[in-house]
């Protein structure tokens, strides 16, 4: 899809939480594009691996090793950006934890570390590099990765659940806010994968049949499927859509 409207050649994607998962996944796709990729987590051994395979995808990546939960570190990403390439046009914020433990067992400690990874952390960055994009006249996109915990009530998740809910907000009020600039911001907002986050769950019998019953397509997400719909909502096709929340669970919320 390199230089059609689906294309992302040639971009500046920042892709957080970039070392594993989901967000590894969106790099190498990206990467696959034509893009420029940044990838940012605070782990360099997983960022080397998505390196390399960002190369073996035939493109280039900048590896920024950061705390996005220290505004320190978001303040050196926004100037090493800057400095390498002058312009962000995309920043997909996959970075994320979870936790599962009954709620009245969450600790004040641990509620705090999920809401400032999984909320705070990516309102601050998109509002760091959303200023740059206005300044250096730059219609670009914001993407977040929710959950589909922000639209179903699930037990045990609920601290994870709050801040994907969250999540949802800060995308409707940024893209009010920065629509009139041409910059988009939109959510996907993934079902079930098999990835770090759920392969706990996932390995009790009782636990994935409960979630295999309830995916009409029948099968866990793969992280091109997440990738795919980033991939549209940085496209030029995309240009008139902000605001949006697009479900990528296999059927999941139709049931």
């Amino acid at each position: 899809m390199t230089g059609s409207r689906f294309g992302v050649n040639d971009k500046v994607v920042v892709v957080t939480g970039a070392g594993r998962g989901l967000g590894r996944g969106i790099a190498v796709a990206f990467a696959e594009g034509g893009a420029q990729v940044v990838l940012v987590s605070r782990t360099k051994s997983e960022l080397d691996e998505t390196a390399s395979m960002v190369k073996e995808a035939g493109s280039v990546s900048k590896i920024v090793i950061a705390d996005l939960t220290d505004l320190e570190g978001i303040s050196a990403l926004a100037s090493t950006l800057w400095d390498s390439f002058g312009r962000v046009d995309v920043v997909v914020q996959a970075a994320g934890r979870q936790l599962r433990k009954a709620s009245a067992d969450v600790t004040v400690a641990e509620w705090r570390a999920i809401l400032d990874l999984n909320l705070s952390a990516p309102f601050l960055l998109s509002a760091a590099l959303g200023k740059m994009m206005v300044e250096s006249h730059v219609a670009g996109r914001h993407i977040f990765i929710g959950s589909l915990a922000s639209k179903i009530g699930l037990p045990n998740v609920v601290p994870y659940a709050a801040t994907k809910s969250g999540v949802v907000g800060v995308v409707h009020g940024l893209a009010r806010e920065w629509a009139a600039e041409g910059i988009t911001v939109n959510a996907v907002l993934p079902g079930y994968f098999d990835t770090e986050l759920t392969r706990d769950l996932l390995s009790d019998p009782v636990r994935s049949n409960w979630v295999m019953s309830r995916i009409p397509m029948g099968r866990l997400g793969d992280p091109q499927d997440v990738a795919s719909a980033c991939l549209f909502f940085a496209s030029d096709a995309a240009k008139y859509v902000t605001g949006e929340t697009l479900a990528v669970d296999g059927g999941w919320l139709a049931t």
